[in-house]
């Protein structure tokens, strides 16, 4: 059976309407204080792990623990207990990780280093000639937590990134990241954001309405897929501009005035 496609997958989607070379994706969130992006985060690592997809999700969790996922995705219709049990969800718990400070800063970045380690060990394990055909997505939550851990250290971050995203050619996972746009005033974490942009092929953002609070809706939505092909074949960037409504077990989408 084909899965139904939300406005928001569709969106995703159209990249993978050209020639595929192999490569994955890097997707980043932006959210804003009005507006969380958490719930696109939830829909799409619902997506990963349903039953019609073979995915294996790697989480890597900076602003929540376990527990507070596999709630979330029970109401969505996921386990996470038992899709751990199984092998297709891998969960690591970043809360209490720190990266103190030596001479040069030699620790905060070993402390990224280690994680990635982690990370592609993972990823090699799951790519295995017994698993090869299995699609890996990895998912960090709190990207602003990263820089954190980090003690405000963006170069290190971008590092780690940039470690991340060989993966989305070496093993074709796709990265899928969320991060918070107005938390950013100074040059250097504006720099953060602007090369975190640049290195996403798909960039999603939730804002709230223009026109302020309604019942029905709850905000807006503006995707751009760099990687969209035109009916020849080229890639080109489109935009996609729609609003949502988040529920109790899910999340609608549907084009502003569209509902009365």
């Amino acid at each position: 059976m084909e899965q139904y496609l939300s406005l928001l997958d569709q969106a995703i989607e159209e990249d993978k309407t050209r020639v595929s070379d192999g490569a994955g994706r890097v997707v980043l969130i932006q959210d804003c204080v009005e507006t969380s992006g958490a719930f696109l985060l939830h829909h799409l690592m619902k997506r990963a792990l349903s039953r019609e997809s073979s995915e294996t999700v790697i989480f890597v969790a900076f602003a929540q623990p376990f527990s507070h996922y596999d709630r979330i995705l029970k109401k969505l219709g996921c386990n996470l207990i038992t899709l751990s049990q199984n092998g297709r969800f891998i969960f690591f718990d970043m809360l209490k990780l720190d990266c103190p400070d030596e001479v040069g800063g030699g620790r905060t970045k070993s402390g990224l280093v280690d994680l990635f380690h982690k990370i592609h060990k993972a990823t090699e394990v799951i790519a295995s000639p017994e698993t090869k055909k299995s699609c890996i997505t990895i998912m960090i939550d709190d990207l602003s937590l990263v820089e954190v851990a980090a003690h405000g250290s963006s170069n290190y971050v971008l590092d780690f990134l940039h470690y991340c995203q060989t993966l989305t050619s070496e093993v074709g996972c796709t990265l899928i990241l969320l991060n918070h746009e107005d938390i950013y005033s100074s040059s250097e974490q504006l720099t953060l954001n602007l090369e975190v942009e640049y290195l996403a092929d798909i960039v999603i953002k939730a804002k709230p309405l223009a026109t302020g609070l309604a019942t029905d809706v709850h905000g807006q939505l503006t995707v751009l897929n760099k990687r969209s092909s035109n009916e020849h074949g080229k890639l080109k960037k489109r935009i996609h501009n729609f609003q949502f409504k988040v529920k109790e077990n899910g999340v609608e989408y549907f084009y502003s005035g569209s509902r009365t």
